[in-house]
């Protein structure tokens, strides 16, 4: 199985106001993301590639027209946690690239999320 992934970034605010007052993501603030998304193949392409990084483009486009430096809790539509982040990002980009096997967010350097679909049965 080959892998590839691709970093992206950007940074907003959030506020995860289903938290209790006293508890530090109950208050608005701000991250500084990273998104890697991963693609993965059992065969290369005619060109010796899972995907050419550059088909990636649109997703950077995507998140900085929607995501970069802007208010999360205005963008989606569920919780602004990293986790439903990796599962957005995932959804947006299996949707584009079949390849896709995973994408992890992190908002702080000690701290990652990730979602990776279950295998699916043989």
């Amino acid at each position: 199985m080959f892998r590839i992934s691709k970093e992206f970034h950007f940074s907003a605010s959030h506020q995860l106001t289903h938290l209790p007052g006293d508890h530090q993501c109950a208050r608005m603030h701000g991250h500084n993301y990273i998104v890697v998304v991963e693609l993965a193949a059992r065969e290369l392409n005619s060109d010796g590639f899972v995907r050419d990084y550059h088909e990636l483009a649109p997703l950077k486009a995507y998140i900085d027209e929607c995501f970069d430096h802007r208010h999360l809790n205005d963008v989606l539509n569920v919780a602004s946690t990293a986790e439903n982040l990796a599962l957005h990002f995932y959804e947006w980009c299996a949707a584009r690239w079949p390849e896709t096997t995973s994408v992890k967010v992190s908002e702080t350097p000690k701290t990652w999320a990730e979602y990776r679909p279950a295998p699916l049965a043989a």
